[in-house]
């Protein structure tokens, strides 16, 4: 189901089974669609994650921002750190997405952040027509053995002073066997909550997904809408 939910090209949408909410944003021709996998205790709603949505879509890109629990199983806290949960929900909106015909032809990229960094990769190593995979202040740690098997290039940022992540992410970096990069915003905590540090988030992610989430050119006619 898609119902109209602002004036900006932004829709709600439903995916069923399981009736999980979400804001699709496309433009007339999208070149791709980026996929956005929340942290613990976020959803759709998540200030930083929309930010980095409504960049994408100023670079001609189709976002969707997708609450991954029922409001019912948020109320269980061990839900929020399920990963093979959050990951199974994410590949039934990859899913829902290939079935609608302004999306089918889309490459798909998934952006995660915090324990969505885990649950997207945890996602792209069981889906390897994933086209690329960012990650924002992840946990990529929580994806564990399924590391080995992504195969979309997968671009890591963290914050300069998230020291703990930083240090997570170098050790998921060893078991990654994609093309993969680390990239370190200085000045940056967990939440890129300084001025600025949201702006090169966007920047690096934009230019991963623009590189390796888009068609061929000569292929782009095949992914109008």
């Amino acid at each position: 189901m898609v119902t109209t939910h602002s004036p900006h090209n932004v829709q709600t949408v439903r995916i069923a089974p399981h009736g999980l909410e979400g804001f699709l944003g496309a433009g007339a021709t999208p070149k791709g669609l980026v996929i956005f996998a929340h942290g613990s205790g976020s959803g759709r709603h998540s200030p930083r994650n929309n930010f980095v949505a409504a960049g994408l879509r100023q670079r001609g890109l189709a976002t969707l921002l997708i609450d991954l629990l029922c409001p019912q199983e948020e109320a269980d806290r061990a839900n929020v750190f399920d990963i093979p949960l959050l990951a199974s929900r994410l590949l039934e909106a990859t899913r829902w997405a290939r079935e609608q015909p302004s999306l089918a032809q889309l490459p798909v990229g998934y952006f995660g952040a915090s324990t969505g960094g885990g649950a997207a990769l945890v996602a792209a190593a069981q889906d390897h027509r994933i086209a690329a995979v960012v990650s924002r202040g992840g946990r990529p740690d929580l994806a564990g053995a399924a590391l080995a098997a992504v195969r979309a290039p997968t671009l890591l940022i963290v914050g300069g002073f998230d020291t703990q992540v930083i240090e997570l992410n170098r050790k998921a970096m060893e078991q990654l066997r994609c093309k993969k990069e680390l990239t370190i915003v200085p000045g940056a905590t967990h939440l890129f909550e300084e001025p600025g540090t949201l702006d090169q988030v966007l920047e690096l992610a934009g230019n991963w997904f623009m590189q390796h989430c888009t068609p061929v050119a000569g292929e782009e006619h095949e992914h109008a809408i």
